[in-house]
């Protein structure tokens, strides 16, 4: 009786440490920054194929590379919406970014022209600036015509109109900020460490980035076309380039939102009450970054009032709420985020001029 006894307690206390090291494992995964990697095209598609390359091998040996140096970082998952060369539709590439909570969706491509055009660009999801830009968006989202049901999948969308384009936007607005950031950082290491010709951040309406509800950015590795940069993006040594390029663009990016979230934490431990004691310095809630400019009125913001906006660049963004009090900020950004905008985030102003929240705290604070 004692020797059954003493087995039960044993299991008991094997199962529960099972289960801990379990929790943790579970814990720990979803502690990690998720990038999803999206080699564009594959299988039955192609691609482009300038001067007899395929822009679906290129961009998969790409992102293999890609997701390779990125797996050394114990703290970053990687994804992949394909590691093989086989066809995936674009709606399915954005449901496995969702589905996994991505932090990124990084979708990588070759470019093409009827010239000997060159360069590297990334775009964002937004609004055509000319037509070259929309030219080059109807190339990739051509590929819907090849998936089954595609009538069906993306609800009448069609390539080959601007005005169809022009409908898929808004989606991406709340995280048009993060995007244009991380384009901004791939587009520094193609240029200055590649010294790649830099076509610039450039938005275009990618139904591929449509799909996805996280911040997002479609690379355009060079045009297989002109026959110097096709036969560089063809060779290993120009996909692992460009691969480690991009890759050392994630991390830095990684690591200014780890930044801002440190300086975020040193504000909640240093501040003990954070009443009017600085009349000069407010607070509020960036909800959205979007190239329009949107009317500051309640159905533009799922409800929420108090909406302002400032123009940064060619950016309109857009804030919630306006405060002196870092306790009430808090409690509107907790309301912000109930209401769908999960990466909003506190901003500070000075006389009007923002200023880095660590700064402001210090005021509010002494």
């Amino acid at each position: 009786m004692k020797t059954n006894k003493l087995l039960i307690f044993v299991s008991f206390i094997i199962v529960l440490t099972l289960s801990s090291f379990i929790t943790s494992d579970v814990q720990t995964a979803r502690n990690k920054f998720v990038v999803v990697l999206d080699a564009g095209h594959g299988g039955k598609d192609p691609g482009n194929l300038g001067n007899g390359y395929k822009e679906k091998d290129i961009a998969l040996k790409t992102v293999l590379a890609v997701g390779k140096e990125l797996e050394k970082n114990p703290d970053i998952k990687v994804v992949y919406t394909r590691k093989t060369d086989v066809f995936i539709d674009l709606f399915v590439r954005g449901k496995i970014a969702n589905k996994e909570k991505a932090d990124l969706f990084v979708s990588i491509h070759c470019d093409s022209h009827t010239s000997q055009a060159y360069g590297a660009g990334t775009f964002v999801l937004g609004t055509h600036r000319n037509k070259t830009n929309f030219e080059v968006a109807k190339k990739e989202n051509s590929v819907i015509f090849m998936e089954e049901d595609y009538e069906k999948n993306y609800a009448g969308f069609d390539p080959n109109s601007p005005e169809s384009v022009m409908s898929i936007l808004l989606s991406q607005e709340e995280y048009l900020d993060q995007s244009i950031q991380l384009a901004g950082l791939i587009q520094k290491k193609f240029t200055s460490k590649l010294n790649r010709k830099d076509r610039k951040v450039k938005q275009a309406g990618f139904i591929v980035l449509h799909q996805t509800v996280m911040p997002s950015v479609l690379v355009e590795l060079g045009f297989l076309t002109n026959k110097s940069e096709g036969a560089y993006l063809n060779s290993s040594k120009g996909q692992i380039q460009m691969a480690n390029a991009i890759k050392e663009a994630i991390l830095q990016y990684k690591q200014s939102l780890e930044t801002n979230v440190s300086d975020y934490q040193i504000g909640n431990s240093t501040i003990e009450t954070t009443s009017s004691n600085s009349a000069n310095i407010t607070f509020k809630v960036q909800i959205a970054a979007s190239s329009k400019a949107l009317e500051t009125k309640p159905y533009n913001f799922k409800g929420l009032s108090t909406i302002s906006r400032d123009k940064e660049g060619g950016l309109y963004k857009y804030f919630y709420g306006n405060t002196s009090d870092y306790e009430s900020i808090k409690g509107l950004e907790r309301e912000a985020k109930n209401k769908g905008y999960k990466s909003s985030f506190i901003v500070a102003f000075k006389d009007g001029k923002k200023i880095a929240l660590t700064e402001a705290l210090k005021s509010v604070t002494n």
